[in-house]
């Protein structure tokens, strides 16, 4: 609500202080006193066009500053923190808005410069003004058809409420049916590869370590010749060849000599004995070398068969370990997933550099690591056929509850439509528009949105045959006021704006008609502050604040200022309009009547 508003160096207006209160405010004066200019100037405090022609004459800039009072965790004030404001210790907003000669323009909210889009973004919230040349704020299809749904009453918000739940559940689950959908062909492909890894690895069966046994096993039996004749000769060196009949000089048969010679001698002395005795020891250890030779030269033999089984086992482990044992397809290792150069995963352990998961790899071991996290991968993967039917079943369900209540959300709307376009056109028969209808035009959605299937458009036909157009095109700017007016008042109080603002409302009426307007703005503004600038008096006298603009002039410019009137000057002013003579005594009479008159009617309405 609006406290007060200080307007400067705005076309005929110097400076001047509204001082507003709750309920319904009247502000009169005579003709090129003013009263226009203070519209423009509420206009451009929440984001109205800022005319650098409308500057006073002399003046450097016009500025406009409101004090209003908003709720302090409300949507205003969040947006007014959002933006860097802040309200006063009181709850109490500051907005600024000027407009420099050069046509610069500036705003602020809460002490802070903020974009003058934001003003625009908060008069949704605080204002409505409703003007022959400057509609800033219109009941919005958005607005009209939140205010409509209040207007329906408690049922309608009841299936609102359980159609956005609904509404929103099946976006979400749509949501989650398109994307894992649409991501079914890739992982699909996924599933394919590991379920192909995971196959060729199973059908190998390799052991932990299999592939360094083999390899020792493949350098054995390719040098099986050479092992044979090595053995062998040293075997000969140690223990001859005892099939040849004769003593050879082999190493055992010398050590044996050796030991003799000194067993007869040992005991005359104990270090010979104990040289003696370490011979001993060497002839044991040559024995049992020269057997474990003579097994080994048994067992070595060249197997070609054998050799190649090994070579083509290694060949397919060679093969599993390329593919899986450097980290295997969509990285399900902890490896790297490219192998490195030949003989660079080993050089870099034996430099110490990788960790424990680098060492591994190129290995059995990293093999098999690989085909463990695909398995588990392979098992999310293979759920998903699972998942899409329940979430296609769930998702199918939703839509039809979100058509559902969507058809019940627009009867509901069609019923109140009509009782609202009933009542409105009431409204105007005695706001002497007596021919003109509104109704409420239910526009269909292509799909169903937050609100419904669909939206709510309030036309007007002026005369009877007129076609029904939008308001702004259905109506003159003299008749739109009214319009505004009796829809506001049918409203009665759904739609949120606190702060009602009417130039002219009463533009091209008198008598009777003039009274049922002021009679309904009082009406109005017993849930609204209401601010009217009016040149009837029976409008002014329904009013619970008076204000004038008065004029003076001091031969080459004119200011205006704005006077609060007391009761005897609210007489004086209505006399004024009333007879044009404020000073007569039959023209204060017929005041003083008007204002007890209307306060009676507003009691009443």
């Amino acid at each position: 609500m609006l406290e007060e508003v200080r307007i400067t160096g705005l076309g005929v207006i110097d400076d001047a202080l509204l001082e507003l209160s709750p309920g319904f405010t009247a502000l009169t004066g005579e003709t090129g006193a003013g009263k226009t200019m203070v519209v423009t100037g509420l206009g451009m405090l929440f984001g109205g066009r800022a005319d650098p022609a409308r500057i006073r004459p002399g003046a450097q800039r016009a500025t406009v500053e409101g004090r209003l009072r908003t709720g302090a965790d409300g949507k205003v004030a969040q947006q007014v923190e959002e933006a860097g404001g802040e309200l006063d210790e009181d709850g109490t907003l500051v907005l600024t808005r000027s407009v420099s000669a050069e046509g610069r323009s500036r705003a602020s909210a809460g002490g802070r410069s903020v974009p003058v889009s934001l003003l625009t973004y908060l008069a949704d919230d605080l204002v409505a003004v409703h003007g022959q040349s400057d509609q800033q704020q219109l009941l919005k299809p958005g607005r009209q058809r939140e205010a409509l749904d209040k207007y329906a009453g408690g049922e309608l918000a009841v299936v609102l409420s359980d159609y956005q739940r609904a509404y929103q559940r099946h976006r979400s689950v749509k949501a989650s049916l398109a994307e894992i959908t649409a991501a079914a062909r890739e992982r699909a492909t996924e599933a394919e590869v590991l379920r192909t890894g995971l196959g060729e690895i199973d059908r190998l069966q390799p052991g932990d370590g299999e592939d360094a046994a083999l390899r020792a096993e493949e350098e054995r039996l390719a040098n099986a010749d050479a092992l044979h004749g090595g053995a062998s000769l040293a075997h000969e060196a140690l223990q001859g060849d005892p099939s040849a009949g004769s003593e050879g000089a082999d190493a055992l048969t010398l050590l044996g000599h050796a030991r003799s010679s000194l067993d007869g001698v040992a005991r005359f002395d104990a270090e010979l004995a104990g040289l003696a005795s370490r011979l001993s020891e060497a002839t044991y250890l040559l024995a049992d070398i020269a057997g474990e030779l003579a097994s080994y030269v048994q067992s070595v033999d060249a197997d070609p068969a054998r050799l190649a089984a090994v070579q083509e086992r290694r060949a397919a482990l060679g093969r599993l370990i390329r593919a899986y044992g450097y980290g295997g397809p969509y990285g399900l290792s902890d490896a790297v997933a490219q192998a490195p150069p030949a003989g660079q995963a080993a050089e870099s352990q034996e430099a110490g550099e990788p960790g424990e998961a680098v060492a591994m790899q190129g290995t059995v071991a990293a093999v098999l690591d690989w085909a463990g996290k695909a398995a588990l991968r392979l098992g999310d993967l293979d759920n998903d056929d699972e998942t899409i039917a329940e979430l296609a079943a769930e998702e199918s369900q939703l839509a039809a509850e979100v058509a559902r209540l969507a058809e019940q959300l627009s009867a509901l709307r069609a019923q109140a439509g009509e009782r609202f376009a009933r009542d409105v056109t009431t409204e105007l028969t005695a706001l002497a528009m007596p021919h003109a209808r509104i109704t409420a035009v239910l526009a269909r959605l292509d799909e169903p949105g937050p609100h419904g299937i669909d939206d709510v458009e309030l036309r007007l036909a002026s005369n009877p045959g007129a076609p029904a157009l939008p308001l702004h095109k259905g109506a003159s700017g003299g008749e739109l006021s009214r319009v505004m007016l009796a829809i506001e008042v049918v409203f009665a109080g759904a739609d949120p704006v606190p702060t009602f603002v009417f130039d002219e409302v009463d533009a091209g009426v008198g008598g009777k008609a003039a009274v049922e307007i002021g009679r309904r703005l009082a009406k109005l503004a017993r849930m609204a502050q209401v601010i009217v600038v009016t040149h009837l008096p029976q409008v002014a006298a329904f009013a619970d604040n008076h204000l004038v603009v008065a004029k003076a002039s001091d031969g080459t410019i004119t200011s205006s200022g704005v006077i609060r009137l007391d009761h005897d000057a609210r007489v004086k002013e209505l006399s004024r309009m009333l007879a044009g003579l404020e000073d007569s005594e039959f023209g204060q009479a017929h005041a003083a009547e008007l204002l007890a008159l209307a306060a009676e009617q507003a009691a009443r309405a």
